[in-house]
């Protein structure tokens, strides 16, 4: 039977998927973040900072390797979500180069976006009043535009679409469903803040933080551990049920999973 998107069923299977699958999410997560730091480290030494040029590339390095390890775990997720349908290798989660380009592409633009609205701001400087209300507008505007937008990637690693299609189609799928999307994000960072002041609360009370740094960093890479699979596992669910609640299709399990 066909099924609106719905904030509490989306959130029973997320929860679902990370309970079957938690293990495999945490390893990934956290073997992503160690390979993301230890090649920074190392570029770090290749890299001329006083070069522009070696600057721009640099990001645009690093960029790349960010767009293979976010596409990477969303096809993990997606793959882990349908295993029960089909066995799976790892070369099977791998993103293409067309697809990381796509994610790139994407970032750019949203920093030639924000580039756009800095330079407005410094231009409105000599006008206070306009430039309080610039603001607000701005704020709104680019919550707005990055909630419509936020299942872009799904589309990218799901249906393999160019950076301009999934953006389209991200905007499709939360047309009518914008107020349910923004209630579930805010649920999600509610309940992430609230994970944080408990293990902030927890060091702070067990350990002298001012005099041991690595206590910091062992609490921030276990915040790390267990918020970014919920984040990502939520917004992949919700994609997956804004998706077929667009489709006139029975809503069995192999669908909406």
């Amino acid at each position: 039977m066909y099924h609106p998107f719905s904030i509490a069923e989306t959130i029973k299977t997320a929860w679902d998927v990370i309970k079957k699958n938690y293990i495999s999410l945490i390893v990934y997560s956290v073997i992503s973040l160690i390979f993301y730091e230890v090649i920074s480290f190392f570029t770090g030494f290749i890299v001329v900072y006083d070069n522009q040029y070696s600057q721009v590339a640099f990001v645009f390095f690093m960029m790349l390797v960010q767009s293979y390890l976010v596409l990477s775990f969303y096809k993990l997720i997606l793959t882990l979500m349908d295993r029960e349908y089909y066995e799976f290798e790892f070369r099977d989660i791998l993103p293409s180069l067309k697809m990381a380009l796509s994610f790139v592409t994407i970032g750019v633009l949203y920093t030639v976006l924000i580039g756009t609205i800095i330079f407005l701001n410094l231009r409105v400087n000599a006008y206070p009043l306009l430039g309080t209300i610039l603001d607000k507008v701005e704020i709104v505007a680019i919550g707005y535009l990055l909630i419509r937008s936020v299942f872009c990637l799904c589309f990218i690693v799901d249906e393999d679409s160019g950076p301009i299609e999934s953006l389209k189609q991200s905007f499709y799928i939360t047309w009518n469903n914008f107020f349910k999307v923004l209630g579930l994000i805010l649920i999600v960072v509610g309940f992430i803040a609230l994970l944080l002041i408990i293990i902030n609360l927890f060091i702070t009370l067990l350990f002298d933080v001012d005099s041991s740094s690595y206590v910091a960093k062992i609490a921030a890479i276990f915040w790390f551990a267990l918020s970014f699979p919920l984040v990502q596992v939520m917004i992949m669910t919700s994609y997956r049920k804004l998706v077929y609640s667009h489709k006139d299709l029975d809503d069995d399990v192999s669908e909406t999973l």
